[in-house]
């Protein structure tokens, strides 16, 4: 059974921090790209970053780079994302999602998704 599980959310201020982590199970992950989304109540899902797992190189959307950082442990199956510098503009139910193509930004891309969790930056 293939599981993506999410954690690592919570409720932060205008410029503080979280670590995301995404613990994947039921896929070999080493032929994969695992990525990021997010998705604001209203608005489209909206890519954030992703990482090939067998090199480990990284595309950041031009709204993070700089303050959000993508990494995986293989020991663990289990893909990070570090967001620093947090906004309100950030607050949004974040994803993770693996996929077969390289660095691809489209949702439609990604084949296994999890159910998200919840980052809400206060003002």
């Amino acid at each position: 059974q293939v599981q993506l599980e999410e954690s690592g959310g919570g409720l932060v201020q205008t410029g503080g921090s979280l670590r995301l982590s995404c613990e994947v199970s039921g896929l070999t992950l080493s032929s994969l790209s695992m990525g990021w989304f997010r998705q604001a109540p209203g608005k489209v899902r909206e890519f954030v970053a992703t990482i090939r797992w067998s090199v480990g190189s990284t595309t950041y959307a031009d709204s993070v780079k700089g303050r959000f950082t993508i990494s995986r442990d293989n020991a663990k199956n289990t893909v990070y994302l570090q967001t620093n510098n947090l906004n309100p503009a950030d607050t949004a139910v974040y994803s993770c999602a693996a996929g077969r193509y390289s660095y691809a930004r489209a949702p439609s891309a990604y084949d296994h998704w999890g159910q998200g969790t919840q980052v809400t930056v206060s003002s």
